[in-house]
């Protein structure tokens, strides 16, 4: 088993190497003038197990570019096997044709890494389960969970709990950790009257008193949280925490939670984070590396990856 690692998330491909306490494969991933990407693999795999770390975050397209020169490139020195981990998936919220002549995007991205020689792909939390299907290959889709439900725990322990989901398409989501917890479980139901108007938010299920969590896979301009904490508190919500697997947090994300009702939103690290999202007071993160590590290990050892979450 070797690792190899592009420039998406060092710092957590670091904390997997530790975890498995593996060095990276010696390699170079850099730009050519013209901002060609350009992948040397500097030392032999030929038939070995590689596991190339990269998620394809922000610049979505330069870190696409990266994970597949990279799996091209050990495809061409004839390793053995090639699984792509991909902590957070770009392009998943394009599953799915939103209105004619538009594209599948999510497909196309999974062609894409098949086409490219990888074996396998192991990711977080996709947007949507049946992008698994898109890929021909075996594709394992991890829940992070396990260190959420920690970190509730560990903070939130003695509260009057409720799980909430954002919408109603996240209805499945928030349902699982509901049950992991053991509390209840109410959704926002939130619609837009008119164009140009604010959406009205309801709340399916009695929140008054409770300390609400709200759950979603993907926080990106943080406008849906910040709605829902506010129309939750309206209905006598005691307290709103968010909690999401990828925190993507574009634009003024940051400046937009951090003035909101929520008393903190916490994320995973399968995005690296900016130095806005490290300073801000309500923002924590936790970390997905161990999660990946052990799955990792598993599949390189031919064990099973399900029972991590039993």
């Amino acid at each position: 088993m070797k690792l190899l690692t592009g420039n998406s998330n060092r710092p957590l491909a670091d904390a997997i190497a530790k975890y498995l306490e593996l060095p990276f494969t010696k390699a170079v991933v850099r730009r050519f003038a013209d901002m060609e990407v350009f992948v040397e693999i500097q030392e032999n795999v030929r038939g070995e197990d590689m596991f190339v770390i990269q998620s394809t975050s922000y610049p979505a397209n330069d870190h696409l570019m990266e994970l597949l020169i990279m799996v091209d490139a050990l495809r061409r020195a004839s390793a053995r096997r090639i699984t792509a981990v991909i902590p957070y998936f770009g392009y998943a919220r394009q599953d799915r044709k939103v209105g004619p002549r538009t594209p599948i995007s999510a497909k196309l991205v999974a062609n894409l890494i098949t086409e490219a020689g990888a074996n396998r792909v192991l990711t977080v939390d996709l947007h949507a389960g049946q992008i698994q299907g898109f890929f021909d290959i075996p594709t394992d889709n991890l829940y992070a969970q396990p260190p959420l439900v920690k970190d509730i725990q560990d903070h939130l322990g003695g509260e009057s709990l409720m799980v909430i989901s954002p919408d109603v398409g996240g209805v499945v989501r928030a349902r699982a950790l509901a049950k992991r917890l053991g509390t209840d479980l109410a959704i926002v139901d939130k619609r837009r009257e008119r164009a140009g108007e604010s959406e009205v938010m309801n709340i399916i299920g009695d929140v008054s008193g409770r300390t609400c969590l709200l759950v979603d896979d993907i926080v990106d301009s943080g406008g849906t949280m910040c709605n829902a904490a506010e129309a939750l508190l309206k209905n006598g919500a005691k307290a709103v925490y968010a909690y999401a697997t990828h925190g993507v947090l574009s634009g003024g994300a940051v400046a937009r939670i951090r003035d909101s009702k929520l008393k903190s939103l916490v994320i995973t690290d399968s995005i690296q984070a900016t130095e806005d999202v490290r300073n801000c007071p309500n923002i924590r993160r936790v970390s997905v590396a161990p999660l990946l590590g052990e799955a990792i290990r598993r599949i390189s050892s031919e064990s099973s990856v399900s029972s991590l979450f039993d």
